[in-house]
């Protein structure tokens, strides 16, 4: 993939954070992040950088600008991550996170779906985990202090996105309600619990799953 030009055309958005001024802008005037790849002078939406996955994920750089993460990372997720506590993308900053989630064209509109992985040459072996080929509808932003890296498997690393220090779930640019949240993981757990029953020890795993939606509820936005 080639670099990045500089950018075509000024932003569209007033409220884009001081990280992300610095990015390319597209024709329609948003910003192209970090992390999404480029080809014939064209970014590849929403193909990653696969040598930019690793220097964010190693480097502590933020996934959607690019720039240094600090004490707090957010990582830009889907509500049933909030059960399963885990990402297969970096963190970014708190604001840049927040822009994505309020402006990201796929993140904003519940009814965008996925761009299919073979669109722009990838696979479904380039994800590593349980990936739920839909649009969550909810957006939540998962602020930690504490992360970490581990293999999947295939060579795909994950991220084990840690105890949360701060929750916040969007739909549609707004604060999402309690029950579009609950609505969003009662969605999706069908494909957790295909995990569950397809597991060495179902019963465990149905346990564990448990444990998990009871953590996870006991995040979701007040009433």
């Amino acid at each position: 993939m080639a670099a990045a030009p500089p950018a075509m055309t000024a932003s569209r958005f007033p409220d884009l954070p001081a990280t992300m001024r610095k990015l390319p802008v597209d024709h329609r005037g948003f910003p192209v992040p970090w992390f999404v790849a480029w080809a014939d002078g064209k970014p590849v939406f929403p193909a990653m950088d696969v040598a930019k996955f690793r220097r964010a994920a190693h480097g502590r750089l933020c996934w959607v600008c690019g720039g240094r993460l600090g004490r707090v990372g957010a990582f830009v997720i889907g509500p049933m991550c909030a059960v399963n506590r885990v990402s297969s993308e970096p963190p970014s900053h708190l604001e840049c996170a927040r822009f994505s989630a309020r402006r990201c064209p796929f993140l904003s509109n519940p009814r965008m779906g996925r761009v299919p992985l073979d669109h722009y040459g990838g696979s479904r072996e380039d994800v590593a985990g349980i990936m739920i080929e839909r649009n969550p509808g909810v957006t939540l932003v998962w602020q930690s202090l504490r992360w970490t890296i581990f293999d999947a498997g295939g060579g795909n690393p994950l991220f084990d996105i840690g105890r949360p220090h701060k929750v916040e779930y969007y739909r549609e640019g707004r604060p999402a309600t309690r029950a579009e949240v609950r609505e969003s993981i009662a969605t999706g757990l069908p494909a957790l619990e295909a995990a569950c029953r397809a597991d060495p020890d179902p019963a465990a795993a149905f346990a564990a799953l448990g444990r998990q939606l009871t953590l996870a509820n006991a995040l979701l936005p007040a009433e």
